[in-house]
């Protein structure tokens, strides 16, 4: 799922080297801290968070395979 999230995340950016995905599990619930560049964040975030909402979307629905529950939380 971190590697999902990566490609993603990087297809938006203008900076995708400064892309970091942390990744942190407890019992069944993961959560992954995204930091990007602070001249990336709006792209990542999008117009009234609609991107970061879809990318949560995906992310959620790529966790069902594994009976997770998955949180995304973007960083600058």
């Amino acid at each position: 799922m971190r590697d999902l999230l990566e490609i993603i995340v990087k297809a938006l950016v203008d900076h995708p080297d400064q892309v970091e995905v942390k990744e942190t599990e407890e019992g069944g619930s993961v959560t992954f801290e995204l930091h990007v560049a602070p001249s990336d964040i709006g792209k990542v975030i999008g117009r009234q968070g609609r991107v970061v909402k879809a990318i949560r979307t995906v992310m959620k629905a790529a966790a069902i395979r594994d009976n997770k529950r998955v949180s995304v939380e973007v960083l600058g």
